[in-house]
């Protein structure tokens, strides 16, 4: 039996091709969990949009806190979406593509659409040379310095975190969402995708404000979306963007060990770690993305040597909202101030 190799031969050669043939037993889902997992987040949910819309009739601002509360469960809905469409939450395909479709207009994401964008965003992470689709804009200091000072000053507005986790977020999830950009040419699937979550979501939204008679539906919608949304893009962010991170260009890329060196494991608190559906065990998913999220803890605990890679802290990772330009040089993600110094 070939012995696993610790923490400090992760970064030997083909050591992402290891791992992948190590992972592959945990692939396979329980559905009584998946469907416990999903009845956990869902009832609390709807629930709590009950208490929401009760709420209207004593205070706009105790109806929009317990939507804003909610939106920690609209996090964990798009973990389980996320999984379907990785074809890991159920055994079935159709089952999992069925229930990300609906997960999806809950979400405001289009379930097809998102799919094939992350889809690529896997198949691509950490290469120089294929950025653009599933992922957060990244510039090397090369190219930030090589760049007109329009396009620095643009780059240096969309990384500052106020408008990349507040602005962003609103204007993905409300907007961005509504078409499928990134596959605009690529068939009428996706646009089928996106106009049916579309008219799905209009359909709720409007079934609403009929029946509280005014917008005052909005004030269970808004909030829970907005911090679900933001919540969503930090964990993003984080799990591939921190200082040593992974990049290189499509000569040097191996896919495998992009996905081992180039996620992070976040590690949260407990509560944290639940409503976020694992998802801070990045670098496991990116290895074998067919692994359940409630699984992952399986992998970290058989396996010491990934439970010790690429740790990264809650408080660790506050550093990381201010890290914007990959220096090929040194192979790390530097600030706006440190790549000046450079």
């Amino acid at each position: 039996m070939t012995k696993a190799p610790d923490v400090a031969d992760l970064t030997c050669e083909h050591s992402g091709k290891y791992w992948v043939r190590v992972l592959a037993k945990y692939r396979e889902p329980s559905h009584p969990r998946s469907i416990a997992e999903l009845a956990l987040t869902l009832i609390p949910f709807a629930a709590l949009i009950g208490l929401a819309w009760w709420a209207l009739s004593v205070s706009y601002l105790l109806a929009g806190a317990i939507s804003a509360l909610n939106g920690a469960f609209l996090v964990r809905l798009f973990i389980i979406q996320h999984d379907c469409g990785h074809n890991a939450f159920f055994r079935n395909r159709t089952v999992n593509d069925w229930t990300g479709r609906l997960l999806g207009v809950l979400t405001l994401t289009p379930y097809d659409v998102w799919r094939q964008t992350h889809a690529i965003h896997h198949a691509s992470t950490g290469n120089l040379d294929r950025r653009g689709i599933g992922d957060l804009p990244v510039q090397t200091l090369a190219e930030y310095r090589a760049a007109p000072w329009r396009k620095r000053l643009a780059y240096r507005i969309y990384r500052n975190p106020f408008f990349l986790f507040g602005l962003a977020p609103a204007w993905l999830f409300f907007v961005q969402n509504r078409l499928p950009v990134g596959l605009m040419g690529s068939g009428r699937r996706y646009w089928v995708s996106a106009m049916a979550t579309n008219l799905a979501i209009a359909a709720l939204v409007g079934a609403g404000i009929y029946l509280s008679q005014g917008l005052h539906v909005l004030f269970l919608i808004l909030p829970m979306a907005l911090v679900g949304a933001s919540a969503g893009v930090w964990l993003f962010y984080v799990q591939h963007q921190f200082e040593d991170a992974h990049w290189n260009r499509e000569a040097d890329w191996q896919i495998h060990d992009a996905a081992l060196h180039g996620s992070s494991h976040y590690v949260l608190p407990p509560v944290l770690k639940w409503f976020s559906g694992n998802i801070g065990i990045h670098h496991v998913h990116h290895l074998y993305s067919r692994i359940p999220f409630y699984r992952l803890t399986e992998v970290l605990r058989d396996h010491p040597a990934l439970d010790r890679a690429q740790r990264l802290t809650l408080r660790e990772s506050l550093h990381c909202a201010r890290l914007h330009l990959w220096d090929e040089r040194s192979r790390k993600l530097l600030s706006f101030a440190e790549a000046r110094a450079a």
